[in-house]
């Protein structure tokens, strides 16, 4: 919960000296390209018996947002796949693949500078696939979660953009060993992304 009232803040700072401006209008599209981080908090659940370690990784990111109302927009986050490795002190090691297909109603702060911020709330489905380990056949269920963001578009022209974007996400898997329950792997990433947007 910490998280998310940080980004709450971060949002609110950067609106703080917000004026009226052109709005983004109802009917528009954006598509972003970037690059994104998927970072897991330190903490991350006992899985077989040990505290479990899950290191971070980058990848491509796609988003495609569609507006049904002035500064209101409905966005689909995907990527590349992430690729986590996973350290069980005193068990052994694991690494896993997944996707974190995200859908979000996000908000667009109108005001007269270049400077564009929105935050959004949404759903995220996390996959994991390609489970690997030296310990048997691991197994990592998938992932239905809250989502929240904050971002910040540099406006170039009237259609493309320049975006920083933090989000967080709620990721918890069970983990299975050759059938066998071995505890809950508690994700619960940050998101940090930069990526170039077009409208049209």
């Amino acid at each position: 919960m910490k998280t998310i009232r940080y980004i709450l803040l971060l949002s609110s700072a950067l609106t703080i000296s917000a004026v009226p401006a052109l709005a983004q209008s109802q009917g528009d599209w954006t598509f972003g390209l970037g690059v994104g981080s998927v970072d897991p908090k330190s903490d991350n659940g006992t899985v077989a018996g040990v505290e479990a370690d899950i290191a971070s990784d980058e990848a491509i990111t796609f988003t495609l947002e569609y507006f049904i109302r002035d500064n209101i927009g409905i966005e689909l986050l995907a990527a590349t796949p992430f690729e986590h490795d996973i350290s069980l002190p005193g068990v052994g090691e694991a690494s896993t693949k997944h996707l974190p297909p995200t859908l979000s109603l996000n908000y667009h702060f109108q005001n007269a500078s270049a400077w564009k911020p929105y935050v959004g709330l949404g759903i995220n489905y996390t996959t994991f696939f390609e489970e690997e380990t030296e310990l048997g056949t691991l197994e990592l269920d998938d992932s239905f979660g809250l989502a929240v963001q904050a971002g910040l578009d540099y406006q170039i022209d009237d259609a493309r953009a320049l975006r920083l974007n933090l989000r967080w996400f709620d990721i918890d898997t069970d983990a299975e060993l050759d059938g066998a329950d071995i505890g809950t792997a508690e994700i619960d990433p940050l998101f940090f992304g930069v990526s170039y947007v077009l409208r049209f």
